[in-house]
């Protein structure tokens, strides 16, 4: 229901893409005096730009009324499209965290059904937090091993590793086992905490977003790296920064 609520202006656009779409294909086969479907792949728009809003064929009553239904269905989209991208950005407007911020205290539960609370960690050691977007998938999976890999190297840093996402704790401890990670992975099934953060998603919403933060003994935040596709250069920011801390 979250789901729902927070993505509708997304889901309606997609709904709606839906007889679009139809009623473009049929209007580029009026336009372009076609049966066949291949036009609907044809990189040809000059015509059906022209056609769209000038009168090429005034005296073709179905030519004009598909051209009246493709207008109406088009500004519908485009008008839900930006409703999406307004109300949206206005769902996300949350106290982010940033640079030389605070970072909040919280609870979750961790891979092995243990709560963990973040105050009992805090100012004791520099922390590594990682929001990631799904257990087991491929960029994830690189992204955790990398961690795992270079473990010894983070203690040596007095770092802790703390990953979290969205999945179960059932999830993680599947994820944990079937890749021996060695540290702490949350479950923020409600997504509070990436809220809490302002952590958001990316590709129009579908995708969690790939967040890194870098916490000092001071509990303030000395460095974010923000990337869904360079998964494993989160590891090395990670360690780039924390060797530079004194």
């Amino acid at each position: 229901m979250d789901f729902l609520k927070n993505n509708i202006w997304l889901i309606l656009f997609i709904i709606w893409g839906l007889p679009l779409t139809f009623y473009r294909s049929k209007f580029r086969k009026i336009i372009y005096q076609t049966d066949s479907w291949l036009i609907n792949i044809k990189p040809v728009f000059y015509k059906e730009i022209k056609g769209l809003f000038g009168n090429i064929y005034p005296n073709d009553l179905k030519y004009l009324k598909f051209r009246k239904f493709y207008l109406f269905y088009l500004a519908i989209y485009f008008a839900l499209f930006f409703s999406y991208l307004i109300f949206n950005n206005n769902s996300n407007k949350v106290e982010k965290i940033s640079i030389g911020s605070t970072v909040p205290n919280f609870e979750l539960y961790d891979q092995y059904g243990k709560l963990f609370k973040l105050n009992s960690v805090l100012g004791k050691k520099n922390l590594v937090i990682y929001f990631y977007p799904k257990d087991d998938s491929p960029g994830c999976t690189k992204e955790a091993c990398s961690f795992r890999d270079q473990f010894e190297v983070f203690e040596q840093a007095d770092a802790m590793i703390i990953g979290i996402s969205s999945q179960s704790v059932k999830s993680h401890f599947d994820f944990t086992k079937k890749h021996n990670l060695n540290y702490t992975l949350l479950s923020d099934s409600l997504k509070k905490v990436s809220k809490l953060f302002g952590v958001t998603n990316n590709f129009l919403g579908l995708i969690p977003g790939r967040v890194t933060y870098i916490i000092n003994k001071k509990a303030k935040v000395i460095y974010m790296f923000n990337s869904q596709i360079q998964a494993e250069k989160h590891v090395e920011e990670s360690l780039r920064i924390l060797q530079n801390i004194k």
